[in-house]
């Protein structure tokens, strides 16, 4: 049967697995030209296996049966980041790579822990917006002092996402351009 998410419709570099039954993430050869990953509304228990796609930027896991967060750390480029609806209680904010700047979380029980937030923000300096709310240059400063570091680049905030932004997929790309013309500027 024809599906909207056939191959011819979707960037190489993009994998859609949404809604396909899935209940674990098997253990793959080396996919280093996958950038995004959508495993939304399946029945994953268990993030691993995730260090088959070194170059991971936007990963998708919202509506899951994800109870830890676990093994993002080997995904040294990731930047967006969807846990939402999942069953994850506590938070372990160390599991998460430094290189986010979109987090979602609603829908599990750990956005209620006491200082939840600040958490987060604390853990991961360059984050932009966290479940759907931005963040406010909350991020401590680096480097202080240094004429090359920005203060008003880590202020500007990439395009609003629509809720779910998961479903949007120009979305990925929009990122992508955003993060690219900041590396520009920088350089």
């Amino acid at each position: 049967p024809c599906s909207c998410r056939s191959a011819g419709l979707l960037p190489a570099s993009t994998v859609r697995l949404d809604r396909e039954k899935v209940s674990s993430i098997g253990k793959l050869r080396r996919l280093a030209e996958i950038h995004s990953l959508y495993l939304q509304q399946n029945r994953i228990e268990k993030i691993e296996n995730l260090d088959s796609f070194p170059n991971l930027r936007f990963l998708c896991l919202a509506g899951n049966r994800i109870q830890r967060v676990q093994n993002l750390r080997a995904l040294p480029h990731l930047s967006v980041l969807d846990l939402s609806r999942n069953q994850i209680r506590v938070l372990d904010a160390e599991e998460l790579p430094r290189s986010l700047r979109i987090l979602d979380l609603t829908g599990n029980e750990c956005t209620r822990q006491e200082g939840y937030r600040d958490l987060v923000l604390a853990a991961l300096p360059h984050l932009l917006q966290l479940d759907s709310q931005p963040t406010h240059g909350n991020a401590p400063e680096e480097e202080a002092g240094d004429p090359s570091s920005s203060e008003e680049e880590d202020e500007e905030l990439l395009p609003e996402p629509r809720i779910p932004f998961t479903v949007d997929r120009d979305f990925l790309a929009a990122v992508q351009r955003e993060l690219a013309g900041r590396a520009r500027r920088r350089r």
